[in-house]
């Protein structure tokens, strides 16, 4: 068994990422900029939002936080991203999810101008995914596949079992690994939560991707002896000997699956890490203007 380390390669990736800008700000270039719009203080919304302003600082992009309470309209809302839009300074914009339940996450994202959208989350983006085309690819997806490239784990001919069905991550995860291209040229199947004899399903894959945000979920019996398996459920689960209250879960019992594998993500330090890389690197191609010319 190997773990996938996405401390390590975020490390490096990090370290990619501020040769570039530190490359662009020597050359007089626009320094790329993220702008983050939070919605409430949902403690755990403030914690993701918290670590993307952080890494962006950390490799020399300009990253703005927007404020909103809780009981802001949607209109409100949808005028500060137009705003973001027309604003030529900045390149990147992410809205945090979820948001309160008057307002409409899929009106707030086809809002978001598709050349601004790194999170992936635009209608256009994942159609242009689906087809192949140059798109800003669902953040968390696109790390999880620059995780496989990274530690060279072969896909072609694979069955990839995808357990989990979100807009976010299990739909176009299943796109990316069966598209002729690496990684990819798997034989794909999407899973849910409404999947008849999923164990049974999951026994049969060579590669697994539990994105089904349930503590857990995963257990030995389900997994085939050398499969890859991914976890990129991240929930917190109440544990009284934690000094916060609380401890981080995966969707996969990894005590237990662990040694069945080949490679496995770990939780915390898995594809969370590797998610935040791909917002970042997202950001600089969208200050670049490489998806949208």
């Amino acid at each position: 068994m190997q773990l996938l380390d996405g401390k390590f390669l975020s490390a490096q990736i990090k370290q990619e990422i501020a040769a570039e800008v530190a490359q662009i700000r020597e050359q007089g270039g626009k320094i790329p900029h993220l702008v983050a719009i939070l919605v409430g203080n949902k403690g755990a919304s403030e914690t993701y939002v918290a670590s993307k302003m952080k890494n962006c600082e950390e490799v020399g992009m300009h990253s703005t936080l927007i404020r909103f309470d809780p009981s802001v309209s949607e209109a409100e809302l949808l005028d500060k991203v137009r705003e973001v839009n027309n604003n030529p300074d900045m390149d990147g914009l992410i809205v945090q999810l979820p948001l309160p339940d008057h307002i409409s996450a899929d009106r707030v994202m086809e809002t978001i101008d598709p050349a601004k959208d790194v999170d992936g989350f635009h209608p256009i983006n994942i159609g242009r995914m689906a087809k192949g085309l140059p798109a800003y690819i669902s953040a968390t997806p696109q790390g999880v596949l620059e995780m496989i490239k990274r530690y060279d784990i072969k896909t072609a001919g694979k069955h990839c079992v995808v357990v989990g069905r979100s807009q976010i991550v299990g739909l176009p995860m299943s796109i990316l690994m069966q598209r002729n291209t690496y990684p990819g040229n798997c034989t794909v199947t999407l899973t849910h939560s409404r999947t008849q004899n999923l164990a049974e399903i999951c026994r049969t894959a060579d590669i697994l991707v539990a994105a089904l945000g349930k503590p857990e979920f995963v257990t030995a019996d389900m997994v085939k002896e050398g499969a890859i398996v991914i976890d990129v459920g991240l929930e917190r689960v109440p544990d009284a000997s934690k000094k916060s209250g609380f401890a981080l879960k995966g969707d996969v019992k990894f005590d237990e699956v662990a040694p069945k594998t080949s490679f496995i993500t770990p939780v915390p330090g898995g594809v969370g890490l590797m998610t935040i890389c791909s917002l970042m690197q997202n950001t600089l191609k969208a200050a670049r203007k490489e998806i949208y010319p």
